[in-house]
């Protein structure tokens, strides 16, 4: 891919992002789930904004997982797991300036087939 059309990409993408950020802020009670994905792997982590810590955290690099649909419903299943643990049901979601399908749908439903709402 030539260097100015993945440089356009990511703009774009950054901007995206800026966009979204500006509207969701993750709280004690309903922190903001981020969710990145690389060509390779997926990662997830649920942030507390006012204090920017992260409550909890899911890895696919780490458990052995692409970034494809039936493995993103496995990180998301983990990432449930994190968060219940925590006592955290509700959550903002923040699809991190990716377009909502594919992957990022696919996460976002298995968090809701795991009882996360949002």
């Amino acid at each position: 891919m030539l260097k100015s059309i993945q440089d356009r990409k990511n703009r774009l993408r950054t901007q995206r992002k800026a966009r979204v950020r500006g509207k969701i802020i993750g709280t004690e009670a309903k922190p903001r789930v981020s969710i990145f994905k690389s060509n390779k792997h997926i990662y997830a982590q649920a942030i507390v904004d006012g204090t920017s810590t992260t409550v909890a955290c899911a890895d696919g690099r780490v458990m052995g997982l692409k970034a494809n649909r039936e493995d993103a419903k496995a990180v998301a299943q983990e990432l449930a797991k994190n968060l219940t643990a925590q006592n955290i049901d509700t959550i903002v979601f923040d699809r991190n300036g990716y377009l909502y399908h594919g992957v990022v749908a696919s996460f976002a439903d298995a968090l809701r087939e795991s009882g996360i709402k949002f």
